[in-house]
């Protein structure tokens, strides 16, 4: 018996702290102006680089086209250097580098990670809108 309430009370106090880690993370503490635009309904787009990151760099011209052009125009993006912001990374739970992840009305919809076709990129970036 004795087991059987250190078990529930050890799983309730896990439970806790998990819910409290979840709110701690929430989406406005990723980058600044995060939260004003998840809060203001427009697609965001959080894109994870490393500057020696060859698929990297072939999808910074290819979302910079794409993004606050055209259909895509309210559309906010958020940079995030891979080597440099750990605790962005460990908050978005993102393992690597050249990972584009997209939010709508500030709930995460879909992630993306070594995709530097320029259709497929826009194909994801369509889902947001």
């Amino acid at each position: 018996m004795m087991n059987r309430r250190l078990f529930l009370s050890t799983a309730s106090a896990l439970l806790l702290a998990v819910s409290v880690g979840v709110t701690a993370t929430a989406a406005d503490d990723i980058a600044p102006g995060f939260s004003e635009a998840s809060a203001a309904g427009v697609p965001v787009l959080v894109h994870v680089t490393a500057p020696w990151c060859e698929v990297c760099q072939a999808q910074k011209p290819v979302v910079a086209k794409l993004v606050g052009n055209g259909d895509f125009a309210s559309m906010k993006k958020f940079d995030v250097d891979f080597d440099s912001q750990k605790a962005v990374l460990q908050k978005l739970k993102v393992q690597s580098q050249s990972t584009m992840v997209l939010f709508k009305n500030g709930k995460e919809i879909d992630r993306s990670v070594g995709v530097s076709d320029p259709a497929q990129i826009e194909a994801f970036l369509r889902e947001a809108l």
